[in-house]
C-alpha cells in the first residue's frame, strides 16, 4: 500500500488544483455536449416529457414550443459552459457559470418526483426506477460538482479582491488554508 501511495504522490495526482481544473473541464464538456444535442429535433422530442413535468421548466413548451424550448435550453447550457470556461481566468465569470450550473441541476433534479411512471411499478416502485428517472439521477452528482465549483470560485474571487473589510480577507484566507 505504501508503494502505491508513493507512486501516486509522484505521478502528479497531487498537483495543486488538479481536482479543481479537472472538475471545471468536465463540467464545461458536459454543458457543451448536452447543449449541442438540444439543437436537433430528435433530442427536442426526447426531452419533452422532462421539460413538461418539471416544476421549473413546465412553462417552456407553452411559451416556446418543443423546438424553441430545446433551443432555449441549449443556448442556456452553452452560455453556462462558456461562463465556466471563462472561469479559468476570470473568477467572477466562473461564479456566474457555477451558479447557473447549480440552478440547472436543481431544476433537473426537481423533475424526479413529478415524472409520470418514473418508478418501475412491476418491480415494486420506489426505489426501482425506470430509464427516465435513471437519466436524471446523474444530476445529483453534477449538482455536487456545481456546488464545489461555486464554492471554489467564490473563495478564489474573494482572494483576488482587496476588500475594505479585512474580516472578509481573513475568512477567504482561512477557507483557502482549509482546502489545502
Amino acid at each position: 500500500m505504501s508503494y502505491l501511495i508513493r507512486l501516486l504522490s509522484e505521478s502528479g495526482l497531487l498537483k495543486k488544483d488538479l481536482d479543481y481544473h479537472l472538475m471545471r473541464a468536465s463540467m464545461i464538456f458536459i454543458f457543451f455536449i448536452f447543449g449541442y444535442q438540444k439543437w436537433f429535433a430528435y433530442e427536442a422530442n426526447l426531452i419533452e416529457p422532462f421539460i413538461s413535468n418539471g416544476p421549473f421548466t413546465f412553462w417552456l413548451i407553452p411559451v416556446f414550443g418543443v423546438r424553441g424550448a430545446a433551443w432555449f435550453l441549449g443556448t442556456s447550457e452553452w452560455t453556462i459552459g462558456t461562463l465556466l470556461f471563462c472561469g479559468f481566468w476570470n473568477k467572477r465569470l466562473g461564479v456566474l457559470g457555477a451558479a447557473g450550473s447549480v440552478a440547472t441541476f436543481v431544476s433537473t433534479i426537481s423533475i424526479i418526483p413529478f415524472m409520470p411512471d418514473g418508478w418501475a411499478a412491476p418491480a415494486g416502485g420506489f426505489p426501482l426506477m425506470t430509464l427516465t428517472i435513471g437519466f436524471l439521477i446523474k444530476d445529483i452528482v453534477l449538482l455536487a460538482a456545481s456546488v464545489y465549483l461555486l464554492r471554489q470560485d467564490v473563495i478564489r474571487w474573494i482572494g483576488e479582491q482587496m476588500p475594505l473589510d479585512s474580516s472578509i480577507q481573513k475568512r477567504a484566507s482561512a477557507m483557502q488554508d482549509a482546502r489545502g
